[in-house]
């Protein structure tokens, strides 16, 4: 290992025993009337990365992926099965808060503990005890045994004890939501000025914004194995699409099951003999019937029924009709809305210069939107069929709810294709 080489990890791997049938008592044990089989589920298989001092590295991935388990190895709170762990420098870490802290003891007396499992020493800690504590906003209650904290103090003394060692190295792991807003920039403040000090940083969060701005290198982590890594974001967008991806067909296939079990829920029934639109009231659905709407949908660009929209994919948006009287024009129109009813889009055929004068007593029309663009958030339809006086024969506000998912991070309704230039 290099003198700028911090920490290296080489073909780590770290599994844990799942038992299929574990015995629970003594008497289970001794008997053995249970089974004592199991399966290895490897946290980690076969691990390899390099960082550098002052470097910021995170570390991304879903729960289960592998994330804390590496720092716990860092920390050697755990120790691998394989491969060689290698760590120059004063580690702090910011995992497990308060592992150290009794409860009997004052907030004062844990510093003087939980300082020096960090490593420092008795003089250290009283140079720096006054700066933990008012660090940790505690005040008077610093006298007070932990016990009579709540988990916010508590985690506010830990994390205050932890980020004030002045570590070479410093393990964050899901805590930087601790305490206020006004704590929580304090505490970004407090890790910003590590990095410009030359601190070696390495964090765990789902917070991918975080990532971004304060990290160097990414480490994408999948079922306990490196999948990618690299500068902060394009790694992250990588995962980010990943993610999205995930959410998408995890939603389609909740909806599926969910039609599949309750299919009338998602219809407007209705018959020749007496028009049930029972599913609506006369707020949310109007019009003379003398065509009626019995039913509409969403299908994503594989044709299937859905109510989760992928952004900038081809979307259909169909509109089952039932001829009950003949008209002489019928016009067919839709709208989208935002959650709080504001109009974002609504069209119809007859603005788009398609006149419809016949058609077969029972019909489908679609109507196709190519590049859906639309940001992330949730949406509304509106379906409609009204005769050439714009009289509606069978027009249904709010039929149904569906979200969208955007890989574009801008703010608003729209993505908009476009670039900068700077000269």
């Amino acid at each position: 290992m290099d003198n700028q080489t911090v920490i290296s990890i080489k073909n780590v791997s770290k599994a844990f025993k799942i038992y299929r049938d574990k015995p629970l008592t003594i008497k289970e044990k001794i008997l053995k009337l249970r089974s004592n089989e199991y399966s290895n589920f490897y946290a980690l298989n076969d691990v390899s990365l390099d960082i550098q001092r002052g470097e910021t590295i995170g570390l991304i991935g879903h729960n289960g992926c592998g994330k804390s388990t590496l720092l716990k190895l860092i920390t050697k709170i755990l120790y691998p099965d394989s491969g060689e762990i290698k760590v120059n420098g004063r580690i702090s870490s910011l995992i497990e808060l308060g592992a150290g802290f009794h409860p009997d003891f004052t907030g004062r007396e844990n510093i003087y503990i939980n300082a020096s499992i960090f490593g420092l020493s008795r003089r250290e800690i009283n140079e720096k005890i006054d700066e933990i504590i008012e660090f940790s906003e505690l005040g008077e209650f610093i006298e007070n045994p932990v016990r009579t904290y709540s988990s916010g103090m508590y985690m506010r003394l830990a994390f205050s004890v932890a980020i004030n060692v002045e570590p070479e190295i410093l393990l964050i792991d899901e805590i930087l939501s601790v305490g206020d807003a006004n704590f929580q920039k304090k505490c970004y403040e407090k890790i910003e000025g590590f990095k410009r000090d030359g601190a070696t940083i390495v964090i765990v969060t789902h917070d991918l914004g975080t990532i971004e701005k304060i990290c160097d290198r990414v480490y994408w982590l999948n079922e306990g194995c490196v999948i990618e890594h690299g500068e902060a974001d394009r790694v992250v967008n990588l995962y980010t699409q990943r993610m999205n991806k995930q959410y998408i067909n995890q939603r389609q296939e909740e909806y599926r099951k969910e039609s599949e079990s309750n299919d009338s829920a998602t219809k407007v029934e209705s018959s020749q003999d007496d028009n049930d639109v029972s599913s609506f009231t006369d707020e949310t659905r109007w019009g003379s019937k003398e065509v009626i709407i019995t039913e509409a949908r969403i299908l994503n660009q594989l044709r299937e029924n859905t109510n989760i929209v992928a952004a900038g994919e081809l979307i259909t948006i169909e509109i089952d009709y039932k001829i009950i009287k003949p008209q002489k024009e019928y016009i067919f129109g839709v709208g989208i809305y935002t959650s709080d009813k504001v109009l974002v889009y609504g069209n119809n055929t007859q603005l788009d210069k398609l006149k419809i004068q016949s058609l077969n007593q029972n019909g489908t029309v679609k109507f196709y939107i190519h590049d859906f663009n639309l940001l992330t958030g949730n949406y509304k339809l509106n379906v409609a069929i009204v005769d050439d006086n714009h009289i509606a024969l069978d027009f249904i506000k709010f039929y149904m709810d569906f979200s969208v998912v955007s890989n574009d991070k801008a703010v608003g309704l729209f993505s908009i294709n476009h670039n900068w230039e700077v000269n």
